[in-house]
């Protein structure tokens, strides 16, 4: 009696071996001394970054053994396989997107022109397959070597930027040194987040700010994390570690469409539609000079109250971000009476200007709320530009063609009322709280320039601008007058205030509105 055995398995051919052999070897970046040495910085590797951002096993890379082609200052004799880039596609949530990692073992993560050959063809592909294109930044800028090659494989990168901006999302994470042309890239991209340890972004560095101006300053100082998330702007999140700016990627990507042509995903929710918020009554107070959160209007409308925050620490007299409604992604822009009682000034103008173009892009319904008190005033703000700036805000509400709908909750003066989402720009319906006072400005200083000259005459002026003041509340400071007139659609029970909001934008889902045809509008930059 015979057993069966256990077939061998037939031995590994050369070339497979071979194959094996070369794949590891890539995989190594620029060996495990370098590797070491980047974790000894706190850092993570090029495709350790790209394992905790996308789904395990889910990333096929491309390009693995492409290599540089310079031969100047002994290059030839150091070539590793990648070329200090690692691209490829994978899946964040079950949804494909393109990546491309920069490894700052092999010569610092710089560019050359075979690394931005690669990192153009994921772009392209990207473009190709309709998916978002995420950069994992951590580069020591140009290959010197190379000369202007290297310079010529940014501009190629840049270009791309631009051709595929409001095509397919575009996200920047910068995890390491990104300085002199490399910064951009991420510039030109719709978000950016920042690691707070090791990451910096400038133009010029430490060193040539001391050359030129003599002034003493760090990488962190000039341009790291916090100061690109306060002050410049450039820097949309942050996350205290990789892991938690990886995961900052990974939730923002779930808010977005894969490209311009599709909706953004429906999350299911449990939230129903027509839920109150009686919160909305203790969280607004009806005394106009006194401040409250924004926030906590914002997560009380919100599905389970997730509120996804883009660039909280810049500009916080304006929040933006996203919501789901109704399971559906929604962009929100509203006045936050917490800071500068809500006014519009630059900063803010920029900001909410970029979010709204960004949301039109992506066909990512509006909603704004507004207790806006006006403009900034000032020379600080006149001769620094609050003119061409606010315009930019005008602008973007103007041109977007997505649902838009405004709720007004308490003031909304002068140009500021017109410039937040009004009818007058295209909002497809307004809605006003009982609170909400709709005029060209507050009763005590519309009375000071209506009766100035009439106040002189009265022997108790300050009764008669008491008493004038009263009248003109009655008069303007509310929202019935600009319902009389068709300038908003209700005056809306605050506690309703999800449930209406929910249901027109489910009636605005078929909306259909084409602008005239050009080539593109001159926005006042």
């Amino acid at each position: 009696m015979f057993r069966s055995q256990k077939p061998k398995e037939p031995a590994e051919s050369p070339r497979m071996t071979k194959l094996r052999d070369l794949e590891s070897l890539a995989k190594q970046g620029g060996g495990s001394d370098r590797i070491d040495a980047q974790h000894k910085r706190g850092k993570l590797t090029a495709r350790e970054r790209i394992d905790l951002l996308t789904d395990p096993g889910s990333f096929d890379e491309f390009d693995m053994f492409k290599v540089h082609r310079c031969t100047n200052f002994g290059m030839d004799k150091e070539i590793y396989y990648g070329d200090g880039v690692v691209t490829g596609t994978a899946q964040i949530d079950g949804r494909d997107v393109c990546i491309y990692a920069q490894d700052f073992t092999v010569h610092g993560g710089s560019l050359s022109k075979s690394q931005a050959e690669k990192i153009c063809k994921i772009m392209d592909f990207g473009a190709k397959a309709g998916v978002p294109v995420i950069a994992l930044n951590d580069s020591g800028g140009a290959r010197v070597q190379e000369g202007i090659d290297s310079l010529a494989g940014y501009g190629d990168i840049f270009m791309r930027n631009v051709r595929y901006s409001g095509v397919v999302p575009q996200i920047a994470a910068i995890l390491g040194p990104c300085a002199g042309g490399a910064v951009y890239s991420p510039a030109i991209q719709d978000f950016v987040v920042m690691n707070q340890t090791n990451s910096y972004m400038f133009v010029t560095g430490p060193k040539v700010v001391k050359t030129v101006l003599h002034e003493d300053v760090t990488p962190e100082q000039l341009g790291g994390a916090n100061v690109h998330a306060a002050k410049s702007g450039v820097a949309h999140f942050t996350g205290r570690t990789e892991e938690e700016t990886l995961g900052v990627v990974r939730e923002l990507v779930s808010y977005l469409p894969s490209n311009n042509h599709t909706a953004a995903p429906v999350r299911e929710t449990d939230d129903p539609v027509d839920r109150p918020c009686p919160e909305m009554l203790d969280i607004v107070p009806e005394v106009m000079n006194k401040s409250y959160d924004i926030k906590q209007v914002i997560a009380s409308l919100a599905d389970e109250g997730r509120f996804l925050e883009v660039a909280a620490a810049h500009a916080p007299n304006l929040v933006i971000g996203f919501i789901h409604l109704g399971g559906r992604t929604t962009g929100v822009l509203a006045n936050q009476p917490r800071h500068m009682a809500g006014v519009i000034d630059i900063a803010a103008s920029a900001k909410g200007a970029r979010f709204v173009r960004f949301c039109d892009a992506f066909n990512i319904p509006l909603l704004t709320l507004q207790d806006v008190p006006g403009f900034m005033p000032g020379t600080d703000q006149e001769h620094n530009g609050i003119i061409k700036h606010g315009a930019k805000l005008l602008y973007a509400y103007a041109e977007a063609l997505v649902p838009k709908i405004t709720v007004i909750l308490r003031k909304s003066y002068g140009g500021a009322y017109i410039v937040m989402n009004s009818h007058h720009l295209g909002a497809d319906a307004v809605y006003a709280w009982p609170t909400a006072e709709i005029a060209v400005m507050g009763s005590k200083g519309a009375v000071e320039v209506i009766f100035r000259k009439e106040a002189h005459k009265q022997t108790d002026a300050g009764q008669f601008l008491v008493e004038k003041e009263e009248e003109y509340n009655d008069t303007f400071c509310n929202p019935y007058r600009a319902a009389e007139k068709g300038y908003i659609e209700g005056v809306i029970d605050p506690v309703r205030t999800r449930e209406r909001v929910i249901r027109t934008f489910q009636r605005l889902l078929t909306k259909q509105e084409y602008g005239p045809k050009r080539r593109h509008g001159n926005i006042p930059l």
